[in-house]
């Protein structure tokens, strides 16, 4: 080869070598560990959310993502394992949903970049330095922008009937969220001059005896705090609480869909669509502790009016108004 022929060639492998480069990382697949406490029937709503924020920002699934999800089926005992699966073989990011997913990632790994959805209390929790600055590798989007969401459950019910005084509050005591929810709770319920009977349930095995108690003690009313075991049995729950004549109150509309009598908490597939910015800005080499954690801004009232009518109650015409959806 003549030296000109060799400059030549040389040249242009400088010049290909660079466009090759860029076009690898063009065409890099990033891979999204999903781990959530629920199960695949209990989210399909929200993973296709979090599909559609996803695809709205230019990341598709099969061409430049893939997702690799883990159920814990309900069971909190199971996040430490299926988190350890996911950092692993190095995902490029965590999306854990919930503040005990979002822990057993964190404890799982300090270095892949981890977004929480619907956490609480997240400063509390030890996840975040603070909502504005988080610190480590742990940011996303808050359950509510305080705990008072839960007091305005007990106003709502109150509403609807005026006379309530002795309201049971159900809880999973395995889920280190309750206790905060409890707190605020009974905080709203002194303001109200309502008394609280606080019952636990840690598998569907023990509704039964919790909502016999609620039979014993007469109470008019129920709270349900947002539990993924809860919502997996969210029928037998709504059942249980139709027989004993109970109107119940709970923070997520699936409930009200499966037969609860209301729901008010915020908008779940808005919250999962918001969290697909915080994964688009992560893979574009945004760093967790600089990407404040967001408060929820959409919050949804679902009345179901057929329940109503069965347990003999009139919601009254303004809440009816309030509300985002009504179930006839």
């Amino acid at each position: 080869m003549n030296r000109r022929r060799f400059l030549g060639t040389l040249s242009a492998g400088l010049l290909v070598a660079p466009l090759a480069a860029g076009a690898q990382q063009a065409g890099k697949v990033y891979r999204i560990g999903y781990l959530t406490s629920g199960s695949p029937t209990n989210d399909p709503r929200l993973i296709e959310a979090f599909r559609q924020g996803l695809r709205e920002l230019g990341w598709v699934e099969g061409q430049n993502i893939a997702t690799e999800h883990r159920f814990a089926e309900g069971r909190f005992e199971r996040l430490p394992d299926l988190a350890a699966e996911l950092a692993r073989p190095q995902v490029d990011i965590i999306v854990a949903v919930t503040t005990h997913a979002a822990a057993a990632a964190k404890n799982a790994t300090g270095t892949i970049p981890i977004v929480g959805i619907a956490l609480a209390d997240p400063v509390g929790q030890g996840l975040i330095a603070s909502l504005a600055r988080p610190g480590g590798n742990v940011t996303g989007l808050s359950y509510s922008v305080d705990l008072k969401l839960f007091g305005k459950q007990l106003e709502l019910l109150k509403e609807i009937v005026p006379n309530v005084r002795r309201v049971a509050i159900l809880s999973n005591p395995a889920n280190p969220f309750h206790a905060f929810a409890i707190r605020d709770v009974k905080g709203a319920a002194r303001l109200l001059g309502m008394q609280l009977q606080l019952l636990e349930a840690r598998s569907p095995a023990e509704f039964d005896g919790a909502f016999a108690a609620m039979a014993k003690e007469r109470v008019a009313a129920l709270v349900v705090v947002p539990d993924s075991m809860f919502q997996l049995h969210r029928a037998q729950l709504g059942d249980l609480a139709a027989r004993s004549r109970l109107p119940a109150a709970y923070g997520v509309r699936e409930y009200a869909e499966a037969g609860g009598l209301m729901s008010y908490g915020p908008s779940l597939p808005d919250l999962w669509r918001r969290a697909a910015t915080f994964v688009g800005k992560i893979l574009k080499g945004a760093k967790p502790a600089d990407l404040p954690v967001e408060q929820p801004t959409k919050f949804e009232l679902v009345i179901n009016l057929k329940t109503a009518k069965a347990l003999g109650l009139t919601i009254p015409r303004s809440l009816l108004l309030r509300a985002d959806e009504v179930i006839e």
